[in-house]
């Protein structure tokens, strides 16, 4: 099995830190930690959640999400190995030029460990408090993302969109490497249709799994545009399966990522060695362990 497994904490004031269940999840041998990001929820919305179908939330944690990029310098201050990563933040709620900054620095003094997961942003009345049209968010992404990649790479950037403009400008430090940008959305043709332009992966959503159909066109749209290599594929799964496990690893699937309460560290950490312990036996059962 060729998987690589890590963990997601919906991040919030209460139980445990980033930083602990960084350190956790590396001393456990997961390979990635991934943390959400919502700037804020306007208490008076239009726009209605994936899972509900209504303006109402399925979990506090939406308001209380800490910030992504202070939580993952805390993870990589305690951690060696991991990846360090978000599903999802939402880089138009930013300031596109502080961003890359942020994240270059980030991707400097961790070693190369950042990955970029993006959504387009299913609030879009928290889109709008940010300047961003719901009906734009599409577009202003990929400017966002465009000019990040300026930054991280030209020694002198510049961009013009209708979102981003800025002339030529000096900005260190570089990334170690362009961090990888994964998209995460429901697998439908038209999110496809921006991965293969504009991403290096797609993210599963909550209770997407079955996928196998979603994958292979994935595959197909991205070989026929002529990229290199194979889409990262990562998919948000609640419990190990054997079968299902080995599936996906048959069909592409890179990563399999869980989630982990927000309660105290002994628990949290409790709940790692369990899930590590089952994903271990799994691996072990292998013919070519």
């Amino acid at each position: 099995m060729h998987l690589k497994f890590g963990i997601v904490l919906f991040t919030s004031d209460r139980g445990i830190t980033p930083a602990a269940a960084a350190r956790a999840v590396e001393a456990n041998g997961f390979d990635s930690f991934f943390v959400p990001e919502h700037t804020h929820i306007p208490v008076k919305r239009e726009a209605a959640h994936p899972q509900t179908g209504d303006a109402s939330l399925p979990d506090d944690r939406y308001m209380r999400t800490l910030d992504p990029w202070v939580s993952l310098s805390m993870a990589a201050a305690v951690t060696e190995r991991i990846e360090l990563s978000t599903a999802v933040a939402l880089p138009v709620e930013h300031d596109p030029i502080t961003l890359a900054k942020t994240i270059a620095t980030l991707d400097h003094l961790s070693g190369g460990r950042v990955s970029l997961g993006v959504g387009f942003g299913w609030n879009t009345d928290e889109l709008a408090d940010h300047g961003i049209p719901g009906a734009k968010r599409r577009t202003a992404l990929r400017e966002y993302l465009e000019a990040m990649r300026s930054l991280w790479h030209d020694e002198e950037a510049s961009y013009s969109g209708q979102f981003v403009n800025f002339g030529p400008s000096w900005a260190w430090p570089k990334p170690t490497r362009t961090p990888p940008v994964l998209v995460g959305a429901a697998g439908t043709e038209k999110t496809f249709v921006w991965i293969v332009k504009s991403a290096d992966g797609w993210i599963t959503t909550p209770r997407e799994d079955e996928i196998d159909a979603r994958v292979v066109l994935l595959q197909k749209m991205w070989h026929d545009a002529g990229r290199e290599g194979e889409p990262r594929i990562v998919v948000l799964d609640f419990k190990p399966d054997a079968e299902k496990l080995a599936r996906w690893d048959d069909i592409g699937v890179t990563d399999v990522v869980y989630g982990m309460p927000d309660k105290s560290e002994a628990e949290v950490v409790a709940y790692l060695e369990r899930l590590a312990g089952k994903l271990a036996a799994l691996k072990s059962r292998e013919p070519d362990a």
